[in-house]
């Protein structure tokens, strides 16, 4: 396990700055930052069946700054950035329960089409 998964993710971030292919973008309020979207192009993924395209890794804003326009802003910039690419297609993945997240997909145009489904094993399920 990781001590500061935080550092760690920031490190990662930076580290996707000089890839033509990647996207990272940051939102920021009295010079603060209060969200960020990190966003891939690829090829067709035969380990993900799926297409060519962009993928939404991750989307995050700040508690204080929800509900504010920030996460669209977010949301439409990586967009735009995918579609410049010449790609027609975008994925994402969203944590079931985070229903904010989810309606601020659906405003944007995406439909569900898949069901993640995952398998914890420990004592009570061997």
């Amino acid at each position: 396990m990781v001590d500061h998964p935080e550092a760690g993710y920031g490190w990662f971030l930076v580290s996707r700055l000089s890839d033509p292919d990647s996207f990272v973008g940051v939102a920021e309020h009295s010079s603060e930052v209060v969200g960020y979207i990190f966003a891939e192009v690829g090829g067709t993924s035969w380990k993900d069946l799926r297409g060519p395209g962009g993928f939404i890794h991750d989307i995050y804003v700040d508690e204080r700054a929800r509900g504010q326009g920030v996460g669209t802003e977010l949301l439409r910039a990586a967009l735009a950035w995918i579609q410049s690419r010449g790609m027609t297609q975008t994925v994402l993945f969203s944590k079931s329960g985070n229903a904010s997240a989810q309606r601020l997909f659906a405003k944007l145009g995406f439909r569900e089409t898949m069901v993640e489904m995952t398998l914890d094993v420990d004592d009570t399920n061997p």
